[in-house]
């Protein structure tokens, strides 16, 4: 029963790190695959790892490219995001728990600002900033929900080693 308690454990430890950006949640929910693979004696367990490692691969392919062209559509740059960036990481250590959002938010309105001279245009940017990175979320927890349904997947086929 360890053999599927720890790796499972392990794969919701890291869907929370997708919602809750702390950990790094597409990899923990990888890992957990990895680990079930590395304890369970039948070889075609490795399969099922490396079936999850392509899911892992496109979540992370998919989670930077779709958000990142949309952006790019509208008009909103790299160094807006990047200043956004910068202050979540402030934010996160000077707020706790919502710091990081606030920071974020606040960053990508100031160089919105900056960049329009108009609240609205600044208030426009901010907004398409903020869908891409709810997008970016949607696409890695869709990415570490897949990884899972894989695992389950294995863990039927192969079950559960004494």
């Amino acid at each position: 029963m360890t053999s599927v308690l720890v790796p499972g454990l392990l794969m919701l430890v890291g869907l929370v790190g997708i919602v809750v950006p702390v950990l790094p949640g597409l990899f923990l929910v990888w890992a957990g695959t990895a680990l079930w693979a590395f304890e369970h004696p039948n070889h075609a367990a490795w399969v099922y790892c490396g079936v999850a490692g392509l899911v892992y691969a496109a979540g992370l392919v998919a989670q930077y490219v779709l958000p990142g062209r949309r952006l790019k559509d509208a008009g909103v740059g790299t160094g807006t995001m990047l200043l956004g960036v910068v202050l979540a990481i402030v934010g996160f250590f000077v707020i706790p728990v919502v710091g990081a959002f606030l920071g974020f938010v606040l960053g990508i309105f100031l160089a919105e600002s900056g960049k329009h001279r108009s609240r609205a245009g600044a208030w426009t940017g901010t907004k398409h900033a903020l869908r891409a990175v709810a997008m970016s979320i949607g696409i890695e927890l869709a990415a570490g929900f897949g990884i899972v349904v894989v695992w389950l997947l294995g863990v039927w086929q192969l079950g559960i080693p004494a």
